[in-house]
């Protein structure tokens, strides 16, 4: 369903995601209340639901969503504002599953053909969600045949730095992974998400709200302190490099790499150059296969790395070539993966 209250865009859209043959729209809303009578109606996978409306808001409307079914998988449409930004990391605190940065109108006609990179976006979130949507409801089908994963053995050094990356689906997942972190990592965190910039500063903040470890963009030139959690800007590659003993942040502006920046492998390279390889990498859900290289050269040196499992990834782009390329020492639900790294690192110091 399209919960819109412009009927441009909910065209649009309808017509993006009906080009894919795997997709069928099967109801269009204009504010929240008509989109919650709907869900009582009929059964829905994904919702793309805008935020401001009239009647009833995107934000008001989700805890009626959620509670008129449970399962359902929403995707906050948020303008590309700071406010836009606050009001969806809001949303996805409070259940929402993902967010798309959603263009004007006329941006969607011009770039949103099937190949351009938000009906790209677009598609993949509603696909990949859709998929989860339908393993809670049923028992999952028998897995499409592919070679076994080929594990490394888990790093023999400790790591001196936690480097996670992610994109679609991400957002949500980190929440999930930075509560089962909790306290007990005493080194330095360093994330990239694949983000506007308008977003990664209101990610940032949300992250540090659970309460957990403290969470802000990283800053030219800081040191980066154990315990604490730094988030490549958005529009800035984050680099590490030593300093003093210690790591220091430093951003870049070079081109985008796979197609984004920030980008994940330059962070994991110049980690794995600055710290020998001591470096734990987790791989999260993400479209592509942006990281691929820099956990390679972490690995190489001798780092380690646990990618996210398929089942539970929205898209098992990023994870899935990390752990097809034999890289990974552990592949995992989403639930596990804290436990896990709590579990290595016990006993690292900075």
């Amino acid at each position: 369903m399209i919960c819109d209250d412009s009927a441009v865009i909910r065209a649009a859209l309808a017509r993006i995601l009906e080009a894919d043959p795997a997709i069928r729209v099967v109801a269009r809303s204009s504010n929240g209340q008509q989109a919650v009578e709907e869900v009582k109606r009929q059964p829905i996978d994904v919702l793309v639901l805008d935020i401001e409306m009239p009647v009833l808001d995107g934000l008001a409307a989700l805890p009626l969503l959620l509670r008129a079914d449970p399962g359902l998988r929403v995707i906050m449409a948020s303008t590309l504002t700071t406010r836009g930004a606050d009001i969806a990391m809001q949303a996805l605190r409070l259940g929402a599953a993902d967010y798309l940065p959603k263009p004007s109108a006329n941006e969607i006609a011009a770039n949103g053909g099937p190949g351009g990179g938000f009906a790209h976006e677009l598609v993949a979130k509603v696909k990949g969600l859709a998929k989860l949507r339908r393993s809670s409801l049923r028992p999952a089908a028998p897995a499409r045949p592919r070679a076994p994963l080929r594990l490394r053995p888990p790093p023999s050094r400790p790591a001196r730095l936690l480097a996670i990356g992610s994109s679609t689906g991400g957002p949500q997942a980190l929440f999930t992974l930075v509560q089962a972190l909790g306290k007990d990592i005493r080194l330095p965190v360093v994330i990239t998400q694949h983000m506007p910039a308008a977003f990664t500063a209101i990610l940032a903040e949300h992250i540090g709200r659970l309460g957990f470890m403290p969470c802000a963009e990283a800053r030219e030139g800081e040191r980066l302190a154990p315990g604490r959690i730094y988030l490549a800007p958005g529009d800035r590659h984050l680099l590490l490099r030593q300093a003093g003993g210690g790591l220091e942040a430093r951003l870049s502006s070079d081109p985008p790499e796979n197609f984004c920046r920030p980008a994940v492998d330059p962070m994991l390279r110049s980690a794995a150059a600055a710290l020998d390889g001591r470096v734990l990498v987790v791989m999260l859900t993400g479209m592509g296969h942006d990281g691929l290289a820099g956990t390679r050269a972490v690995v190489e040196g001798g780092g380690g790395a646990i990618a996210q499992d398929e089942a539970t990834s929205v898209v098992w782009g990023m994870p899935g070539a990390v752990a097809e390329a034999g890289l990974c020492h552990a592949v995992l639900p989403l639930p596990r993966i804290g436990p896990a790294v709590i579990e290595q690192l016990r006993g690292a110091t900075p």
